[in-house]
């Protein structure tokens, strides 16, 4: 009855046949060139639902050199996304499995094809390859705090014993050969020094640290974690001389203290506390109400992370990131360059951008918000949050923060936007003419060294930043 039910309030139904199925895949992939765009893109822009920027499509070459490379492509992603499926559902067995194919797959696959545009690159099995044995083996890494799973890694992974360590020593060897996702290239050399050392080969993993020091694509909070790991591998004998860089990472950073009252249940629920209106809300929420207090300075602010930096680096660049750059755009529904991403953004770019630089230190970062708002406002682009900050508050955001400040935050965003997107601090207060960012953490945390990476990027710029560190105080409402 159930089934008859459903025919009738269905009516007629038709599948779409499976080989019509993938060939659609297909061409989506081959036009979007990612899995997030469909075809309906198109009626939502011609209803005006959507509205992209206004830029040039110019193609010199094609994203793939031939159907072979295509196909190989597209069998890497359908690999990914088993594991983007076994990663959800938590099954270590399956990412293991899908672990094994990615390697040997890449161990096939000849890394050192001459790439014309490094931006590109990512069109490629390798690549895709390279990204599932990273993912993998992090989430199988991160599962030892399942004693279970942790020893069925031990006969399946690496994680625990010579032979499975020696085994993550060729892996990460193997990728570090590559010239694929560079981007990955701190983490598995930082990896690649820690398995060593586990297999007490000291001074090995020292030169692999230092020579991770000597590579231009290691940065951020990798070059930190390696900078820490000279300092103490190279301790007399195997090193004499301490870094130059050794009394930087003792540098000091300003910390306020506040005290929080987390629930009765708080069990699992560290991250929340009773904020000063008496409401229960999250540590940068209590930390956002302590800075607009009195004793806090009167402060105001919003809890954005890289949210507002996006938005402020889209509006003073736009001009310069749909600049007409060839290959870059490959389709009239992209919201940014292929190559934004990538160590080429800047270089190609390199006048237009500081000449925009230029103008945001002369103190022209206020009108050049204005201008792009009044010209795009609605119009996607990435990292740009039309609804979530008002002109107003970005205008007397680039007042407060000054010139210099946004100016060397800007071109950290340019020159390496794929880094420099992740670790800024959780909060931007401002009042009058002046402005500060603080990073929160609750009890038990502490920084990653990204963000120390950015605490002392902002130092050098002269930008006011602190930590916010929330202490517990009793439960006792008395």
């Amino acid at each position: 009855n159930l089934t008859a039910l459903i025919r009738e309030a269905t009516g007629p139904c038709i599948r779409i046949a499976e080989t019509l199925e993938v060939l659609l895949w297909r061409l989506q992939r081959l036009f979007f060139l990612n899995g997030e765009q469909e075809f309906h893109v198109f009626l939502l822009v011609d209803i005006g639902r959507i509205k992209y920027p206004s830029y040039r499509c110019t193609r010199t070459m094609p994203v793939f050199a031939s159907r072979e490379d295509f196909l190989a492509y597209e069998q890497a992603l359908q690999l990914a996304q088993v594991v983007d499926m076994s990663l959800e559902a938590g099954n270590s067995e399956a990412v293991n499995s899908s672990f094994r194919k990615a390697r040997t797959t890449l161990e096939l696959i000849n890394a050192h094809t001459e790439i014309k545009h490094p931006f590109l690159a990512r069109f490629s099995a390798a690549w895709v390859y390279a990204t599932i044995c990273t993912v993998a083996a992090s989430f199988l890494e991160k599962e030892r705090s399942n004693l279970f799973i942790y020893l069925f890694i031990q006969r399946l992974f690496f994680l625990n014993g010579e032979q499975e360590y020696a085994e993550a020593v060729n892996l990460f060897k193997q990728v570090l050969s590559m010239q694929y996702c560079p981007g990955r290239r701190g983490y598995w050399t930082l990896r690649l020094s820690i398995d060593l050392e586990h297999l007490q080969r000291l001074e090995e993993s020292l030169l692999v640290a230092e020579n991770g020091l000597n590579d231009f694509n290691v940065r951020g909070g990798d070059r930190i974690a390696l900078q820490r790991r000279v300092l103490r591998l190279g301790k007399p004998p195997r090193r004499w001389k301490v870094p130059p860089y050794g009394a930087l990472l003792k540098k000091k950073h300003k910390v306020v203290t506040i005290m929080g009252r987390p629930p009765n249940n708080a069990n699992g629920m560290k991250s929340r506390f009773y904020g000063y209106d008496g409401q229960q809300c999250s540590v940068e929420d209590l930390a956002l109400q302590y800075y607009a207090g009195e004793d806090g300075g009167g402060w105001k602010g919003v809890h954005s992370e890289s949210g507002i930096w996006l938005t402020l680096f889209g509006l003073f660049m736009w001009d310069v990131i749909f600049s007409d750059v060839p290959d870059v755009f490959q389709t009239p529904f992209q919201t940014a360059p292929l190559d934004l991403c990538t160590d080429s953004f800047y270089p190609v770019r390199s006048s237009l951008i500081e000449s925009r630089l230029q103008a945001i230190r002369d103190g022209r970062a206020r009108q050049l918000v204005a201008e792009t708002w009044a010209e795009h406002y609605g119009t996607s682009c990435s990292g740009v949050n039309w609804e979530k900050y008002s002109l107003e508050d970005l205008q007397t955001i680039t007042v407060c923060i000054g010139g210099p400040g946004l100016s060397a935050i800007c071109k950290l965003l340019a020159e390496d936007h794929s880094n420099w997107t992740a670790g800024m601090p959780d909060l931007l207060l401002w009042k009058e003419k002046e402005a500060k960012l603080a990073e929160v953490k609750g009890p038990g945390d502490r920084l990653s060294e990204q963000q120390v990476a950015w605490f002392l990027i902002l130092s050098d710029a002269n930008v006011p930043v602190e930590l916010c560190q929330v202490s517990k105080t009793m439960n006792d409402r008395s």
